[in-house]
């Protein structure tokens, strides 16, 4: 999958409303991303590692797998 612009720097993209994170290198579906690029809700981490993102909350998101969504606090 390509990159977004936006983050095309990053490899880990979180969603803020259901703490969950996107592998780029391996997510398929395009859908998902460009909707979290559209909602302005997306979220990088630095370092950009998985390691970094579960420290901050977040879930490695799996095709199939839902959460509910909530309004990001910021």
């Amino acid at each position: 999958m390509e990159r977004p612009t936006r983050f095309e720097h990053t490899r880990f993209l979180g969603d803020k409303r259901t703490q969950l994170v996107y592998d780029l290198d391996t997510w398929d579906d395009a859908e998902v991303i460009d909707e979290i690029v559209a909602s302005e809700v997306g979220l990088c981490f630095g370092p950009d590692t998985l390691v970094e993102a579960r420290n901050r909350g977040y879930t490695l998101a799996t095709p199939g797998r839902t959460r509910r969504r909530r309004k990001p606090r910021a």
